[in-house]
């Protein structure tokens, strides 16, 4: 008798506060696909125990920093800074921007938010210190993805399959994300929200988090945009941002 597979797909929409914090899991038997749970609110034990569990995990938060600009950091800090011959548009945007984040501008049209010089900074510093405790564990957390967590990014993912017009975030965004919600029902026949929709139409955290799981699930499954040869160096110091197969 042949048994059918089931694999754990993670998706978190990592926030500073874990209070916002939205954590979702789908289960994989087959060619099924059901969304097991979702939540908002989820601490840093919740997050470790879900990526351990997962055959792949996505996570709505960058991995890394950009090269530039920790080099930047280190020697201000030291007192051996290169002098830059010109501190410009150019050079500000290579010490603020990783090349992923300069890639998912030129794919899909979204620039990423700054990690150096943004908010999202907060549950990057956050993502840092959960994946020093998934190293402990013997779990390897490669800043490109291709260890058991990814970094994704939940719009740019949206505009990889032609929904990235849809402002859906906030209170402000609800009508939005309620028909987002049902886009994507239409979307993924195979997917069953169990339920599921109406938290993900109330909470854009919610959305985010089974959003992410499911670019997991597509870059497991090898339909996700890698790397390419003369960005691999730079995906394994900063990260990379794994969008889903581009429509």
């Amino acid at each position: 008798m042949s048994t059918v597979a089931t694999r754990l797909f993670v998706g978190v929409d990592l926030a500073a506060d874990p209070r916002r914090t939205g954590l979702a899991t789908l289960r994989e038997e087959g060619d099924r696909v059901r969304i097991e749970s979702v939540r908002v609110g989820a601490n840093d034990d919740d997050v470790l125990a879900a990526v351990l569990s997962a055959a792949k995990a996505g996570i709505d938060v960058p991995f890394g920093w950009p090269r530039q600009f920790v080099d930047l950091v280190g020697g201000h800090h030291s007192g051996d800074l290169a002098v830059p011959e010109d501190t410009g548009p150019d050079w500000r945007r290579d010490v603020l921007y990783r090349r992923t984040d300069l890639e998912v501008r030129r794919l899909v049209g979204k620039t990423p938010l700054s990690v150096a010089a943004d908010k999202i900074a907060y549950p990057a510093i956050r993502w840092a210190a959960i994946a020093a405790r998934l190293r402990e564990q013997g779990v390897p957390t490669p800043l490109d993805g291709t260890g058991v967590a990814c970094e994704v990014y939940p719009g740019a993912a949206l505009a990889a399959w032609g929904l990235g017009a849809v402002r859906y975030k906030k209170a402000k965004g609800t009508q939005e994300r309620g028909e987002l919600v049902e886009a994507l029902d239409a979307r993924w026949p195979w997917l069953d929200w169990a339920g599921h929709q109406g938290l993900c139409a109330t909470s854009d955290d919610a959305l985010d988090a089974v959003i992410a799981a499911v670019v997991a699930r597509e870059v497991l499954h090898g339909r996700a945009v890698s790397p390419p040869a003369e960005l691999t160096a730079a995906a394994t110091d900063e990260g990379w941002i794994w969008l889903p197969a581009l429509d």
